[in-house]
Parts: structure tokens; C-alpha cells; sequence
């Protein structure tokens, strides 16, 4: 059963690229375009991992992320920042890992899978 990753991003062409490439690899993957539509997915979905973009309109990845930290079911959920924003590596408390848009898919990738404890077969 493929591993289910939130993407949460105000961008439609970040959504797209980043659902292409979780895709590609295999995983199932759920978007958000904004914080509060992330918390929504989030308690509904319970994905493996979260992607996640800081600078959202109607609430901030920083506020999702504290939001989500609340909740003794998702607390341990991995959070990888994928942001432009300057200080991102302050802004959520226990990352997984912080990338700089542009991103590169193979690092990436590989990011995603070590974070899920997933192996190449």
C-alpha cells in the first residue's frame, strides 16, 4: 500500500510538480492550498508525511504546523519544509528536512523515503 503524503502549497504549479514527482516514485499523494485547507486533509486523511510550503494565504505553514503539533495523533507525523521563505529553518520546530524552491526531484525523493523509513526494492 503506497505511503500517503500531504503537499501543502498556495502555488498550483508547485502542487502539480511535487505531486508529479511524490507520484512517480510511487506514493499517493493529497493537496492543500493554503493552511487551513492542510489542517482539514490532514485530520481527515492522517497522511505519512507532510510537505510543506511557510508563506500560505489564510493561515501560514508555521501556524498548520502548530496547529497539527497539538494533536497527540498527528504530532509525529514527519514535516518536510519546502519553502523560499528566509529564517524557513526556524519557522517549524522539528523538520524532517528544509529545501529551497527550486528543489531538486532526486534529493528530494530520497529525503521523502528516508523520512517514511521507505527502501528502494
Amino acid at each position: 500500500m503506497a505511503k500517503t503524503i500531504l503537499v501543502a502549497d498556495d502555488e498550483a504549479d508547485v502542487r502539480a510538480y511535487l505531486s508529479a514527482v511524490l507520484e512517480k516514485a510511487g506514493f499517493s499523494v493529497v493537496t492543500a492550498a493554503d493552511g487551513r485547507q492542510a489542517l482539514a486533509v490532514v485530520e481527515a486523511e492522517r497522511p505519512d508525511l507532510v510537505v510543506l510550503d511557510l508563506q500560505m494565504p489564510d493561515q501560514t505553514g508555521t501556524d498548520f504546523y502548530r496547529h497539527m503539533m497539538r494533536q497527540d495523533a498527528l504530532r509525529d507525523t514527519p514535516v518536510i519544509v519546502v519553502s523560499g521563505l528566509a529564517g524557513r529553518h526556524l519557522a517549524v520546530s522539528r523538520p524532517f528536512a528544509v529545501f529551497d524552491k527550486p528543489i531538486d526531484p532526486d534529493e528530494f525523493v530520497a529525503t521523502v523515503r528516508r523520512a517514511l523509513g521507505v527502501t528502494d526494492d
